[in-house]
Parts: structure tokens; C-alpha cells; sequence
């Protein structure tokens, strides 16, 4: 079924041996609805995990659970903890398929996110950015210096295209289905600040925000060059990045995390991610 649609009644009203019966209520289509991506749709590192998904550290309160519950879809979650757009065409691990391998002409919707693991921009960036800085006690920009136009140049050169042969590929496998592509909830802030949680100096907090903003900006391009529908998650979390306390946070800081897998969205961090692209679909 089409997502959207109103199912036609399978009766109307008839009269057997006198007795009117009533039409049956109408029923609201199932709706099929292949979550993918990587860590950020799997929800890695909020527990539970999902039965199953042990693998790919899929937790069952990631965004796409709650959707799927929310409004009672058929959902297959093959979301996977460190999945590149490789990954949509090649398994991931032994004994798993292709992401591309749960879609099908009757899938009605898909939502993603991805991009953060081509060319290992986001652990390239924040690891260097805090070995350089001295762990936020150097001065100055040294990740800007010495890094920043090299990550810049990976995701445009490099990123850009592998997420417009991935996007196209799920509209190919997927052709009558509506498809999400999310950019990323924000780390950090748009300002050269302290932030405890992650230790890079002031000046590169705005060198990391710089980099997922790029990011971001690559995954809308491809969406709109194939006709994917951009949802933006990071404009919604400024305000809640991990330089702030726990309970206002939508993700977890490199240091003194509250889950096993930092810079990665808590549950809250889910929650809303499930919140803007509920909007999205108009649900």
C-alpha cells in the first residue's frame, strides 16, 4: 500500500434476512517501511538492543522504532552501526546481505541516514581534532590548520558522489516508495567555546561544526539531484549538542557519555530525530 493512502471499504451496507448490517470501518493501509543507514538510524548505543540487531548495535528505541510503533508500519530495520553508502550494495559483515537487498517495488517508505562513515569523516575529524589540540588544552585552530580543507575536500570530491549513487540506487530498488535521507543531529555548537565533552580547542568547535555543516550540505545536494526528500534533523538539535548536560543533550559527548557509544544520539536524540521526520511524512 501507498503511503498516505485510505483504504477502500470492502463492503457496504446489505440486508440479509432482514437484518441491516453495517459496513465494515475502514481499515488504514499497512504501510512498509525499510529503515537503513548507519549508526545514527540505528540508534547505537541506546539500549536495548534490538532482537537481532547485536551485530549493528540496532537498538529498539532507535527513530525508526518508534515511528514504526507510532503508526503501527510493517517495519525491516537493517540499520547497521558503521555502515558507509558501501554498504547498501556489499554486506557489511558475513552472513548479512546488502542494505539495498530489503527493498522491493512494494516498499512504501525508507528513511536514511549516511555519509558519516565514507572516507571516515566524522571519527577523521574528531579524533585528529582532539589529538592535535591537546585534548582542548592547545590554543588556537590546529584541526583547522592542518586538517579541516583536506576533510572539506574528501566530502565533496569524494562523499558527494557515493551518496548520489547510493540515494538513486534506493529509488531504483524502491520505485514506488516514499525515501528520507537525514543529515546528522548537531555535535557541537556554531561557536568558539568550551566544551568539556569534546576536548578539541575553542577555536576548532567551530572548525567541527564547519565539517558537519559541509557534510550536511553534501547530503542535501544529493537528495534533491535524486529526487530524495531532505530531512533536516540538525537544525532542530542546535542548542541540545554534546557540550551540553545530560537530560538537554540529544548526543552523548566523547568524554563522560552516559551510554557505551559516544558522540552518537541518546534516547532523547532519537526521540526527536523520530519527532522531525514523523513531520516530514505527515504522520
Amino acid at each position: 500500500m501507498r503511503l498516505g493512502l485510505v483504504s477502500r471499504s470492502v463492503g457496504a451496507v446489505a440486508v440479509v434476512a432482514g437484518i441491516t448490517l453495517a459496513p465494515p470501518v475502514d481499515a488504514a493501509p499497512l504501510v512498509d517501511y525499510v529503515a537503513m543507514g548507519d549508526s545514527f538510524s540505528a540508534g547505537s548505543g541506546v539500549e536495548p538492543v534490538a532482537p537481532g540487531g547485536q551485530d549493528c548495535l540496532r537498538s529498539s528505541r532507535n527513530y525508526a522504532h518508534i515511528l514504526a510503533a507510532k503508526n503501527d508500519f510493517r517495519l525491516t530495520d537493517v540499520s547497521c552501526g558503521a555502515a558507509d553508502t558501501n554498504d547498501f550494495f556489499h554486506p557489511q559483515k558475513a552472513g548479512m546481505k546488502p542494505q539495498l537487498a530489503a527493498l522491493d517495488a512494494n516498499t512504501d517508505l525508507v528513511t536514511f541516514s549516511i555519509g558519516g562513515n565514507d572516507g571516515n569523516v566524522f571519527a577523521t575529524t574528531i579524533g585528529k581534532c582532539v589529538v592535535v589540540g591537546a585534548f582542548g588544552v592547545a590554543p588556537g585552530t590546529p584541526c583547522d590548520d592542518l586538517f579541516a580543507a583536506g576533510v572539506a575536500r574528501e566530502i565533496r570530491m569524494q562523499t558527494y558522489p557515493k551518496l548520489v549513487r547510493a540515494m538513486r540506487a534506493v529509488r531504483q530498488k524502491a520505485p514506488n516508495a516514499q525515501v528520507y535521507a537525514l543529515n546528522y543531529l548537531r555535535l557541537v555548537p556554531n561557536r568558539a567555546v568550551a566544551c568539556p565533552g569534546v576536548p578539541v580547542t575553542r577555536g576548532d568547535v567551530k572548525t567541527a561544526y564547519r565539517i558537519q555543516t559541509e557534510l550536511s550540505d553534501a547530503i542535501e545536494r544529493a537528495a534533491h539531484k535524486t529526487g530524495v526528500t531532505f530531512v533536516d534533523v540538525a537544525v532542530g538539535s542546535v542548542g541540545h549538542e554534546a557540550c551540553k548536560p545530560r537530560g538537554v543533550r540529544y548526543v552523548e559527548p566523547l568524554v563522560g557519555a552516559a551510554q557505551l557509544v559516544p558522540l552518537h544520539p541518546n534516547a532523547l536524540g532519537e526521540r526527536q530525530m523520530a519527532k522531525v521526520v514523523g513531520a516530514a511524512i505527515g504522520r
